[in-house]
Formats: C-alpha cells, sequence, structure tokens
C-alpha cells in the first residue's frame, strides 16, 4: 500500500443514492461565464443566473465533490439538485441566508420573530 492510496470498493459507487433529486433549467444572462461549485448553495448563486430560485432554497449540485458546473454566456441547461443533509444550516456564500434553511420549530418561531433571527436564547422579562 501506498501512504494515501485509495482503495474503493469493487463496483460503481452511487452519489447521493436514496436522496430527492430537482431538476431544473438555469440560463446564464450575463456576459461572463459562470462557474458553480459542488458544495455551493444554489439559492445563493451569482443573479445573473436565471431560474426558479426559491425552489432552490436548501439545495446543490448532484455532482462528485471538488466538480463544478460552468454555464457559458447565453447558455441554458438543465441540472440536478440535492438538498443539503445534516444541520441544514448555511454561513457565507453571498449572505443571503447565514443560518438555519429550515422554518425553526414552533416553540421557537415567537422568540426568533422578537429577536429579529434564528435565535435561541430566552428574552427577559
Amino acid at each position: 500500500m501506498i501512504p494515501g492510496e485509495v482503495l474503493p470498493a469493487a463496483g460503481e459507487i452511487e452519489l447521493n443514492a436514496g436522496r430527492p433529486v430537482l431538476t431544473i433549467e438555469v440560463a446564464n444572462t450575463g456576459d461572463r461565464p459562470i462557474q458553480v461549485g459542488s458544495h455551493y448553495h444554489f439559492f445563493e448563486t451569482n443573479p445573473a443566473l436565471q431560474f426558479d430560485r426559491p425552489a432552490t432554497r436548501g439545495q446543490r449540485l448532484d455532482i462528485p465533490a471538488g466538480t463544478a458546473v460552468r454555464f457559458e454566456p447565453g447558455q441554458s441547461r438543465t441540472v440536478d439538485l440535492v438538498p443539503y443533509a445534516g444541520a441544514r444550516v448555511v454561513f457565507g456564500f453571498r449572505g443571503a441566508i447565514m443560518g438555519r434553511l429550515d422554518p425553526a420549530p414552533a416553540a421557537d418561531t415567537d422568540t426568533a420573530t422578537d429577536q429579529g433571527g434564528d435565535a435561541e436564547q430566552e428574552t427577559q422579562p
């Protein structure tokens, strides 16, 4: 064995097996190519990409990690998206979400509204 060598199991490895897939049509209306990485929050991609943006909240490309899809100017293409898993909390990207992707549980909703965000602290009387 060579240090760092990867010995995958025999046969095909299916990515995102059993995950729901959302297929959308995306058009680059800009004048420059736009590249989107495998785990980028698709909802927050470049505004020059036109698609059903609200439907993509909490979704990422269904492609191998570390790869990307490139949209040339004027190009339209169909892509598959899968939902983020785990805690479903995102930060960064274009700063549109900065927290939970899913609504807070009913018990947290009032507190979050009172404090203007996804607060989990109790308010003092």
